[in-house]
Parts: structure tokens; sequence; C-alpha cells
């Protein structure tokens, strides 16, 4: 891992079930897409695999000359149905205070369409420096090399990969579709319990980067 020099550190954080959980109003969402198009979608089946893009998982519902147009449909009604039933995961409004007391800066890299993830942290009242979006697994390297953060935390093995391409300490909590043990087994360097311990551990990061 590349160590930190910076005095303001950058940390990077997931949306889906790291900051926010999007369970009730994504099973929301899916149920209300189902009603409109007439095709039988498993919602509660859904919620258990949050993570990847969108189109991976309309592809299990529809065929694939309609993944474009029911994406395109789910996103149109996302915010009427999925912003109002989402909730903060806990320690989520803490962990991002955490790194700006610190003189840091709290980002947002995440799967979801960019539009709708800023919704919902306008919503929830999480202050995050910058939001970007439409990136899964090791493709949200990119936008934490531009950002130079040194962390990024998340809750799927995708995100642990997304890390190890950008040089960045991989912290995750287990809070999402992967356990402890499959975080670990993937490369993650700090797996904490849930966000609520994400204070703690960055101020002994501080600490030790300063050092």
């Amino acid at each position: 891992m590349t160590p930190m020099t910076s005095p303001t550190p950058t940390v990077g954080f997931d949306l889906d079930m790291t900051l926010i959980d999007s369970r009730p109003g994504i099973h929301a969402c899916y149920a209300e897409l189902s009603a409109r198009t007439g095709t039988y979608i498993d919602a509660d089946l859904v919620v258990t695999r949050l993570g990847p893009p969108l189109e991976t998982e309309m592809a299990n519902w529809f065929p694939a000359d309609r993944i474009t147009a029911m994406t395109t449909l789910y996103r149109e009604i996302y915010p009427a149905y999925a912003v109002g039933g989402t909730l903060a995961m806990p320690g989520a409004r803490e962990a991002v205070a955490a790194v700006r007391a610190a003189g840091g800066r709290a980002i947002v890299v995440t799967a979801k369409w960019e539009p709708n993830a800023k919704l919902h942290l306008e919503h929830l009242g999480i202050d995050a420096d910058a939001v970007i979006g439409d990136l899964w697994a090791e493709r949200k390297a990119t936008a934490l090399r531009e950002h130079g953060a040194s962390v990024y935390v998340g809750d799927h093995v995708g995100d642990v990969r997304g890390a190890r391409g950008a040089d960045a300490l991989s912290v995750t909590v287990p809070t999402g579709p992967c356990g402890a043990g499959e975080l670990r087994e993937a490369g993650a360097d700090v797996v904490l319990a849930d966000l609520t311990e994400f204070p703690a551990w960055f101020s002994g990061y501080l600490a030790a980067s300063r050092a």
C-alpha cells in the first residue's frame, strides 16, 4: 500500500450497504418496476446481492434487448420509490465527519447512477466532497486515483478490487452481501464490524501515518 503523505487525506466510501441501507427503497422500486412491466421480479432476492451494476441485476429478469429500456425506466422511477425509504447505515455520518474533521476529503465512489446517488446523500444529510457514480469494482480505481484517495471503504469484494487497483488501503465492513471472511480472502487490509468503528480506526491510521 502507498503510504499517506498528504496532510489532508482523501478517503473514498462506497454507497449501498456501506453508507446507506438502500434495501427498503430498492425493494420498493423493483416492486413498482414489476407492476409496471408485468414481469416477475423477486425483490427480496434482489436486495440480498446489491453492489454490482444495475444492468447486471436487470439481466436476471429481462431479455438482453430490454435491459437498456428497463434500466432507464428504473432510474426514472427511482427518486419517487427508493430515496425516501433509504436509511443511513449506523456510523455513516460520523465516519464521513471524522474524515472532514481531520482536514481530509470524503468522497463517494459508487456503481449507482450518479444523480440518484446524490439524491440519497442530500436526503440523508451526508456531506461528501465529491460523488462519482457509474463505477464498479476495478473501474472505481480510476476515480480513487484521480482524487488521490489513500483509503477506500466498502462492503463488497468488488470494492476491495477497486481499492487495490488504486493502491489505496482497503477498509471493509461486512454490512452488505459479503461476510468478513470473504472480504479478508479477497485481500481487504482492514475489516471493521461496521462504520461505528471507523472514527477510532481512522484516528489511529492518521497517527501512524504521521509518525
